[in-house]
Formats: structure tokens, sequence, C-alpha cells
């Protein structure tokens, strides 16, 4: 039987399914210096979710490790070609999160345009601010993807349904899967941001997505809906940190450009210094786009799954490389 590494956590039923399966699990998360040091020679696997980052140094010290598991969708924590270069298989659960994901980009749409969190902080305060909290109806606004996987697709069910009018940046997606979710696809990302006063992100962050967000993307953005009404310009950001550059959010929410900003990620995480957090049309979240019992149930099963598969000689699902 295998002897697995869970370092960021796991669901506990998927866990003791492990055990009960024969394996040993160990649950401890370890400092960088520990998993360059070695940390985890002789695990046959190793779970992690974004805390741990399986850098190219962290894996040629990691000896007798043959599967490295990802508890959620993106994996650049994950060196995939060391990995690959060391015979171990990457692996992720790509659809397990989707519907937390899409629910916490809704509610921070929907937080951004009613003044949900200001008003909140306000009532705190001893503030009384009916006069000047009026927001503007999602109903009748362009709304802009940038990238339109599953999330994104989910995203748009609930856009169209609330009337709004749906468009995409995606080079790698067909134009006939946007149509079955009502969505016009473009084919430069910057007209996204000229034609749509709401902007989501959900791409992977590479070299060419990092800073896709910035302050002349920012600048393109009109601030005025498609049924005519003024109803200012909003970002929200529930995929990756760097893709957004939060100095242009930053500078652009200061001006006035920027109505609203709204972070799941950031660049650096934790993000307790972040200028950003000390601006009232500024409200996040601290990287919890998956953090739900639903979700976490669903990534342990599949995660065991994967296992199982693994050890058996059946190369899983979800594979990466």
């Amino acid at each position: 039987m295998a002897r697995i590494a869970v370092t960021d956590g796991m669901d506990a039923k998927a866990i003791q399914s492990l055990i009960n399966a024969g394996h040993e699990v160990i649950e401890r998360h370890y400092s960088k210096e520990e998993l360059v040091n070695g940390a985890l020679a002789g695990f046959d696997a190793v779970i992690v979710r974004s805390a741990t980052k399986m850098t190219s140094e962290v894996i040629s010290s990691s000896n007798g490790l043959s599967f490295i598991g990802r508890g959620g969708v993106g994996v650049d924590n994950i060196d995939i070609d060391a990995a690959t270069n060391q015979g171990i298989v990457v692996c992720n659960t790509p659809r397990a999160s989707t519907h937390s994901v899409v629910e916490l980009t809704i509610g921070h749409l929907l937080t951004s345009c009613r003044h949900i969190a200001r008003g909140d902080r306000g009532l705190r305060a001893g503030l009384w601010e009916k006069k000047s909290l009026k927001g503007t109806e999602l109903s009748g606004k362009r709304i802009g993807f940038i990238g339109f996987g599953r999330i994104a697709q989910g995203v748009a069910n609930v856009a169209n349904a609330l009337d709004m009018e749906c468009h995409a940046y995606d080079p790698y997606l067909p134009e006939e899967i946007a149509k079955q979710f009502n969505c016009t696809l473009h084919d430069d990302v910057d007209s996204i941001f000229r034609l749509c006063t709401h902007i989501t992100i959900h791409c992977n962050l590479t070299e060419e997505t990092h800073h896709l967000v910035n302050i002349h993307r920012i600048d393109l953005m009109s601030g005025i809906g498609a049924d005519g009404v003024r109803c200012g310009n909003h970002i929200v950001n529930c995929a990756r940190g760097g893709i957004v550059d939060e100095n242009a959010v930053f500078l652009a929410l200061e001006s006035g450009q920027l109505t609203s900003a709204a972070l799941d990620v950031f660049e650096v995480e934790p993000a307790n210094n972040n200028p950003l957090l000390q601006h009232p049309n500024f409200h996040g979240t601290p990287h919890i786009g998956a953090a739900t019992s639903e979700a976490q149930s669903r990534i342990g099963s599949e995660m065991e799954t994967l296992l199982t598969d693994h050890f058996a000689g059946i190369k899983p699902h979800s594979a990466l490389n």
C-alpha cells in the first residue's frame, strides 16, 4: 500500500477511505525549507492545494514520489515539466469546485453593484449611508469573460438568467461552444474591455496572461451599460492571482475609472499588507473559491478515485502529463 502526504488539508471522509484501503496517510503542512530538504522523500504520493509549491527543487528532492494531486483546478504551483522528467503523474480535480466558484463569482458581482460590503462596513461604523449607496442592476449590462471554461460557462448561465449580455475572450474555445451559452466570442481581448462594464476572470495564470488586466485595458472601459445606464466599471477575479495588475486596479479605483474591484485571489498571498484592502470600493475574500463543504467533499472523493487508479496501474482521468 502507498504512503501519502496531505500537506494542505483534505476532506476527512476521503482520508479515512484511503486509510481503510490500507494506505498510510500523513496530514502535515511543510515549510518551503523542509520541502526543498526532502520532506516528501519516501512518500509515494502528495496531495496539495494552493499553499504547497511543488517547484523543480522540491520535486528533485522528493525521491520515491510518483503522484502529485492538486485539490482544485489551478496547477501553477506545480512544475509539471519537472514532474514529467521524474516520471511523476500530476492530476487535478477540475470539475469538483466548479459550482462553488461560480456562486462566489456571482456573489462578488452582486456585492460590487449593490454596495453590500461597503454598506455593511458603514453600518458597523455607525453610519446610515442609504442615500450614498445607490447601486445599479446587473440586468441589461454587458459582462465580459476572460477565459470561457467550465466555471465561466456556469457564470454565464446565471448571467443569462439575470438578463445580462455575455461576451468572452478565449483563443482556445470553439465559437460553437460560446453560442451554446448565448455568448459572443471575441478574437481580441481589448474589445471585451471596450464593450463590457463588468469583467470577470476565468483563465489560467501563464506568462501570456500575467497582468493581462492592466491600466491600459481598464482605461478602455466605458462605464455605460448596454441599456444606457451609467453603471460604472467592475472587475472580479476568482481565478488566479497575478492575472490582474493589482497596482493598476488601485490606481483606477483612486481615479474613479473603476467603480469597484473584487478579488478572491492575489499575486502575493496572504495579502495582509495589500493597499487594496484599505480602499472603500474594493472588497475581497481570502482565496475561498473552493471552500465549501460540498466542493471539498467532491474534491476528496475525486482525489481518492485518482489515487486508486494510479496505484492500480490505470492512468487517472485528469492526468496532466
